[in-house]
Order: structure tokens, then sequence, then C-alpha cells
């Protein structure tokens, strides 16, 4: 795969993002802004890197090192586990499941893994649910939250 690849790819990413998202409609009106503007604004810059690898692009890429791809297919896997326990753990314990497992992949020790994953757990819990006030699953912690 080389730059120009990977700008069409992109290019096509930022189309079905604004297909997907253009018929977002909050049921009230809470912001001037609405929920619509995020992932506009997303595929916005990915369009726009996109554009740019494609138009720059032919450079070509190294082939990945060993384990590399199985590495990468446990991180999709991942991810969608991320997404289906995501509401039943809630968002500390699967953000800190996912940290630790992503942190293992990649070569961390299981100390600065754990430690890591549970200060991110609990530190963007509390940054966005109650300093941002955007309300995320408490998952089984909800009676101590």
């Amino acid at each position: 795969m080389n730059d120009r690849t990977l700008g069409i790819f992109a290019l096509i990413l930022a189309a079905f993002m604004t297909w997907a998202g253009w018929d977002i409609e909050a049921p009230f009106a809470y912001e001037p802004v609405g929920p619509r503007a995020f992932p506009m604004l997303v595929a916005l810059i990915i369009g726009l890197c996109g554009l740019r690898l494609a138009i720059k692009g032919g450079n070509p890429v190294e082939a990945n090192s060993v384990g590399a791809n199985s590495r990468i297919a446990l991180m999709v896997v991942a991810a969608a586990g991320y997404a289906f326990l995501f509401q039943w753990l809630g968002f500390i314990l699967s953000t800190s499941l996912m940290t630790i497992f992503v942190g293992r992949l990649f070569g961390g020790s299981w100390l600065k893994c754990a430690l890591g994953g549970v200060i991110m757990g609990v530190f963007f819990f509390l940054l966005f649910d109650k300093a941002l006030d955007v309300v995320l699953p408490t998952g089984l912690l909800g009676d101590l939250l």
C-alpha cells in the first residue's frame, strides 16, 4: 500500500461518514450546533487528509514486521469487544481492560499496563461524566459511583 491508496480509502471513509451522519438530529434543540456537527467535522478532516495523500501520493510503505498483522487483527477484535461490553461493564472497567490489552499487545509490562489502564479509565470518566457532564455508563460499578 502507498500513500495514494491510503488517501483514496480515507476519502471513501469520509464519504461514508458524511452519508451516515447527515441524518443525525436531536429530538430537541439543546445546542445551536446539534449532534450532526461532530461526525461532519471528523469526516471533513479525514477527507482533507485523504485528499492530500491522494494528490501527493506514491510513497511506498515498508511491509509490516513479523507478527504485526496478527496484532492488528487482535486490535480489531478488541475494539469490537470494547463496543459490546461498554454498556454492561461500564466506561471505567471496559476502558481499563481495553487499555491493558492494547498495552500488552505492544509489549508493555503488566504493572505499567494495569496502572495506566485504571488511571486512564478513572481519569476520563471523571473528566467526561463529572466535569464535562457527558453521561457515561457506569455498568458494574454503578452503585459505587
